[in-house]
């Protein structure tokens, strides 16, 4: 007979036994206290693969003293979960709880999510939803409200450590790995319980009596595990954000690590240089133009030369931006601008500075008075150009960083002219 897989024969019986979540099953974790108060209610547990959601939920089932029910969302419809609900109310109609496990609970439409809340509501069921995404995306607003999220992170170097210890305590054998072999074995689990032991049997397998891998031997013959990163959710977003408060940061080594990060997962390179041309003005600004410059012409390299020599210039660009002087005048100034104009209707600008190609135009004033600046001494007029129903505004304040230092001493002296004037 076939022996199980070791993520089977190792999943925890009791919640002391569950690694790396420590926060939940502890002796003062979450979960410990509400299964000691005998309080348990709906619940999404929110976190990547191989956690131990589904081994904690059945725990939690068995712990309970309820009826537990497993479902996939993947494979559960309509009239599969009118079935589920009409057991469950049944059994609290015997005086029997029912915990209601469902995996993969992000894939069900709203509908099928909104048909959850009347057998929560009523006490039918008490819900263990489990997703590997963002709750507050892909569940809805009124499922939340009634039920507590529990998030499982991922398993750092000592838990995944841990269980390999269990690992070799069950098979009777040790990992035929050196240190440094063991470690990039911890690595290349990222995180991913379930990941670390199906690589310890990987290298089970493939190891002949008596023979030891090092790293170089690992990496033959274990294949490496994909990132976890899934371009349209979660691990696209958070690590685009953190590349962009890398660069605003001023922190071109973090930039790039990030940069690094999402190229190794497959993000294109294209959506990371339009990112970076964003930033060039988002942040930087007046500051330093060039950057803004620099990051089209890495666009421009990618697109001439591709992968993956092109992405040597989209680096290039994100270094010259990380440690560019930094300002958001402009942003702060533009966002101010689509503001004003939205709250401030239609109001005409000043007839002097609007052309009048027609006599009647003439006739009411249209372009009369104009002062043609570079007939002005310093060729400026200080006339006033905003409308009257609004008046002079202040919406760009440089800052006194890199070139816009130079722009903030042009502002200032214009203004010092206009006010000479106007007086």
């Amino acid at each position: 007979m076939t022996p199980a897989p070791l993520a089977d024969r190792l999943r925890p019986q009791t919640l002391d036994e569950v690694a790396g979540q420590t926060h939940l099953t502890g002796p003062d974790g979450a979960l410990t206290r509400a299964l000691a108060a005998d309080t348990l209610g709906s619940m999404i547990f929110w976190g990547p693969p191989g956690t131990g959601k589904t081994t904690v939920a059945r725990l939690i089932g068995a712990k309970a003293q309820a009826e537990f029910v497993q479902v996939s969302a993947i494979h559960t419809g309509v009239a599969d979960l009118k079935k589920l609900f009409e057991a469950a109310r049944t059994r609290r109609g015997e005086g029997r709880r029912t915990v209601l496990f469902v995996d993969e609970i992000h894939r069900f439409n709203r509908a099928q999510q909104d048909s959850f809340l009347p057998v929560m509501e009523d006490g039918a069921i008490s819900l263990i939803g489990a997703t590997t995404e963002n709750p507050s995306f892909e569940l809805n607003a009124a499922l939340l409200s009634r039920a507590r999220v529990l998030v499982f992170k991922p398993l750092d170097a000592d838990a995944v450590a841990q269980l390999l210890a269990r690992a070799e305590a069950e098979t009777g054998q040790p990992l035929p790995l050196d240190e440094g072999a063991r470690e990039a074995l911890i690595g290349m689990a990222d995180g991913d319980g379930r990941a670390a032991l199906t690589l310890a049997e990987e290298v089970w397998r493939a190891a002949r009596p008596g023979e030891n891998f090092d790293t170089g031997g690992l990496s033959e013959i274990v294949q490496r595990r994909a990132p976890i990163y899934d371009k349209a959710q979660d691990g696209h977003y958070n690590l685009i954000s953190a590349l962009h408060k890398c660069v605003r940061g001023s922190d071109p080594d973090a930039a790039l690590y990030y940069f690094a990060r999402m190229l190794d997962a497959g993000e294109n390179p294209l959506f990371l240089a339009r990112r970076i041309v964003r930033m060039a003005s988002e942040d930087i600004g007046l500051a330093d133009p060039q950057a803004l410059v620099v990051a089209n012409a890495a666009k421009d390299a990618y697109d001439f030369l591709g992968s993956p020599e092109g992405e040597l210039a989209i680096a290039q660009a994100l270094v010259y931006c990380a440690t560019a002087p930094k300002s958001n005048a402009l942003y702060t100034a533009f966002k101010s601008a689509q503001a004003l104009a939205a709250s401030s209707g239609s109001p005409a600008p000043p007839k002097t500075i609007l052309n009048a190609p027609t006599k009647l135009m003439k006739r009411e004033g249209y372009g009369a008075d104009y002062a043609y600046d570079h007939d002005q001494p310093n060729a400026f007029s200080g006339q006033n150009y905003w409308p009257d129903a609004i008046g002079r505004r202040k919406l760009y304040q440089p800052v006194e960083r890199g070139f816009e230092r130079e722009v903030k001493k042009r502002l200032d002296y214009w203004a010092r002219l206009r006010a000479a004037r106007e007086s």
